[in-house]
């Protein structure tokens, strides 16, 4: 497993998960309020939305913040028009790079993303050059200390998962994208605790970087990431236990 998976793992090593909080609810909102308007505000008939409202939840996100953005998607509170976009590129090392955001102004957008892209080494390609390289997949993650993995592959796979795999202290169990919330429902009901959940777009394939790439490439995910707009940054790059431990290294000094 690599790529973003990778990336939220990396993150931990560099701290980079203590953004300031009112970035990660400006984020956390957009999303709440696009899944209500395409998908309705009833996170019963919504999965998208309830996944959503989840996520917003475990960041500790207040009640009244999840109802207004639910409220807004829906048409019910004046609101911004929010759209969805897509940007596809390259980053240093050959590296795939899919970018997701939600923006009152595409135009706005891309140049931000472009901006960036060109100033770190990157470069933004044209629709559908990459997106064939992904495949949108369920990630559930499940503490590695908390469960053993023949429990855990066993309870999964009988809740309709694909498949389970460790990656460092946490396990990865992987669906397909329309069985994600049935699995996720039929995991708990069976005593497995759950860290955490997303649609994720996985790369089929990944690329192997090291040395000056590494470095440059996460400078680039973390500054595209930092932008307003952007939601998520996918990547199909691979690295290596030994250039992990400079990062962790780094970070850590």
């Amino acid at each position: 497993m690599a790529g973003h998976s990778k990336w939220k793992q990396i993150k931990h090593y560099k701290a980079a998960t203590d953004k300031k909080r009112g970035a990660l609810f400006t984020k956390l909102i957009r999303e709440i309020t696009m899944a209500a308007k395409l998908g309705g505000g009833d996170p019963g008939g919504n999965p998208r939305l309830r996944l959503a409202i989840d996520t917003a939840r475990s960041a500790s996100m207040p009640k009244e913040n999840i109802e207004r953005a639910v409220l807004k998607g829906t048409g019910e509170l004046e609101g911004v028009n929010y759209q969805e976009v897509t940007y596809e590129g390259y980053g240093p090392g050959g590296v795939a790079l899919l970018i997701d955001a939600v923006t009152d102004n595409p135009t706005r957008t891309v140049a931000d993303v472009r901006s960036k892209m060109t100033r770190l080494n990157g470069n933004l390609g044209t629709p559908n050059s990459v997106a064939w390289m992904f495949e949108k997949k369920g990630q559930i993650y499940v503490d590695a200390a908390k469960i053993e993995e023949d429990s855990l592959m066993e309870k999964a796979l009988d809740a309709g998962a694909e498949d389970v795999q460790r990656e460092d202290e946490r396990f990865i169990v992987s669906t397909g994208p329309t069985e994600f919330h049935a699995v996720q429902e039929a995991m708990k009901k069976n005593g497995v605790e759950i860290i955490e959940a997303e649609l994720a777009m996985v790369p089929k394939n990944t690329v192997q970087i090291a040395g000056k790439d590494v470095e440059s490439l996460f400078k680039l995910i973390e500054t595209i990431e930092d932008l307003d707009d952007v939601q998520k940054v996918w990547a199909n790059f691979d690295i290596d236990a030994a250039e992990l431990a400079k990062i962790d290294g780094a970070s850590a000094g």
